[in-house]
């Protein structure tokens, strides 16, 4: 367990309840694998997030990257849950491996509506791995996706057309490479196989049996006759996005992060259905493969495919832990009830 220091602040406060709130929704946010790996702690009047290195994929994530971009994307959440609830707040991004960004609220105003749309797609959020319809994406959504990257501090590539077969040539080699690997295989089967009661984990029903595709998504339904069946083909009018930028350290992969998050509510708050992607990154050769589309250059982040559904059945939805395992103190904010949202596993 995390360490921790005794300084709970009064939880009959308002902003205390906001920031608890902002932590509550922070658990929809999209994690690798659906680790979910941080932890919320109360202390000295703000709301502090810890990376939870316990539930670091050793063999898919071996530096923590996909890790903190989780971290991150949990960061952004609850930024959006406290401007739609019309709290100002600061937020401390401390670059430190650990305690990575603390919260502290500094004035109430009016809702920001923008932030509202986002949180309402909080609600509805899922990572679909089914083929997207042939209907494009526009420009002009594409543009508000790469402002949402931009505003968070990251740059966001759509691969072009002429890209395709190499992300696609990428994509499927790293599959190949991590399917091979015994070590991976167990890692994947821990987290498909997990028991109901640690509300974490990707569940087969949120998989999709293996066809193919115009570009691979990653096999979690290992069994053939399991996961969502599709038809072959697909995608073809969806968008292939890369997040990228020039830095490395822990706080650049926050930043990832909290752009994923942000890239994912728009993206869905105008429409369109999200599926994130980083095995192509977990394999040397395929991560050289994508850092060369990018242009500028610079070092590839997470990958997101956004398109329009052509099957309107509602995903299955994924396991999220109990408030209290993840949001420490005030000690007496009360009961916190256990979480079931529609918001699975990304980065995938």
């Amino acid at each position: 367990m995390l360490g921790l220091e005794s300084n709970a602040p009064d939880p009959a406060a308002p902003d205390v309840a906001a920031l608890d709130a902002a932590a509550r929704q922070a658990l929809r946010a999209p994690s690798i694998f659906n680790t979910q790996p941080w932890q919320w702690r109360h202390r000295g009047g703000a709301l502090e997030l810890w990376a939870d290195w316990s539930r670091q994929l050793k063999v898919v994530d071996p530096h923590g990257h996909s890790l903190l971009v989780s971290c991150g994307a949990a960061l952004h959440h609850a930024r959006v849950s406290l401007a739609a609830a019309g709290w100002a707040a600061a937020v401390e991004r401390t670059g430190e491996r650990d305690r990575l960004a603390r919260i502290r609220l500094t004035g109430r105003g009016a809702p920001d509506p923008a932030a509202a749309l986002l949180r309402d797609a909080i609600r509805v959020r899922r990572t679909d791995r089914r083929p997207f319809a042939d209907q494009p994406v526009s420009p002009e959504l594409v543009q508000a996706l790469v402002d949402a990257a931009a505003a968070e501090g990251v740059r966001l590539h759509r691969v072009r057309l002429g890209q395709m077969p190499m992300l696609a040539i990428a994509v499927a080699m790293a599959a190949a490479d991590e399917m091979s690997n015994p070590a991976y295989r167990l890692e994947l089967m821990r987290w498909i196989n997990r028991p109901e009661w640690s509300g974490d984990g990707v569940p087969v029903e949120t998989a999709v049996r293996k066809v193919p595709r115009r570009v691979p998504v990653r096999q979690f339904a290992l069994d053939p006759t399991a996961g969502v069946p599709v038809k072959p083909g697909g995608d073809r009018g969806a968008a292939y996005l890369i997040l990228h930028g020039d830095g490395t350290a822990p706080g650049d992969w926050l930043r990832a992060g909290e752009a994923l998050s942000a890239v994912l509510l728009t993206a869905v708050s105008r429409g369109l259905a999200v599926a994130p992607l980083t095995d192509v990154l977990e394999v040397a050769h395929p991560r050289e493969l994508v850092t060369g589309l990018l242009d500028p250059p610079g070092t590839p982040y997470v990958l997101v495919r956004c398109g329009y559904q052509t099957d309107p059945t509602p995903l299955a939805p994924s396991p999220r832990r109990d408030p209290s395992e993840v949001i420490v103190g005030p000690e007496a904010s009360g009961p916190r009830a256990p979480v079931a949202v529609g918001s699975d596993e990304p980065p995938e």
